[in-house]
């Protein structure tokens, strides 16, 4: 299979509330929006990410379905974590799920969360512990 795009859809009863927020805090630009669906893009260091947004109750999903989403993650690696925590969490006043904190298996990192719930965490990559290191198959600090 050769794959043009991957990207997440998050099914959402906050729509609206969703755009602005990973418009105004993560500069997503909106590719398409209507009132039950938005397309997101971000494009960083020429590289473009992309995110949708759905109304879970759109007719689209099959009906045993139509829930909003819950128990996802999203990761966004990021330079400088520090000045993302003071951005998002000190001046932004987000919701902040899990403090700033070194992990020893090679991550900085903070987690806050969207309107949906839906957790957000806040990476830099770091050396991992001398312990953790042997666990990768490849260097990526």
């Amino acid at each position: 299979m050769r794959v043009n795009s991957l990207y997440a859809v998050i099914q959402t009863e906050k729509l609206q509330e969703s755009i602005r927020f990973y418009s105004d805090y993560f500069e997503f630009q909106i590719v398409f929006e209507s009132d039950w669906y938005a397309s997101l893009k971000l494009e960083e260091g020429g590289l473009p990410f992309e995110l949708a947004l759905l109304d879970y109750s759109h007719e689209t999903i099959p009906a045993g379905f139509r829930r909003p989403a819950g128990g996802m993650i999203l990761n966004f690696e990021v330079d400088d974590v520090d000045s993302e925590y003071e951005r998002l969490v000190v001046a932004g006043k987000l919701p902040l799920e899990r403090e700033l904190r070194d992990e020893d298996f090679g991550q900085r990192h903070f987690i806050i969360s969207d309107p949906n719930g839906i957790l957000i965490d806040i990476i830099k990559i770091i050396p991992p512990s001398e312990e953790q290191s042997g666990l990768y198959q490849e260097q990526v600090w």
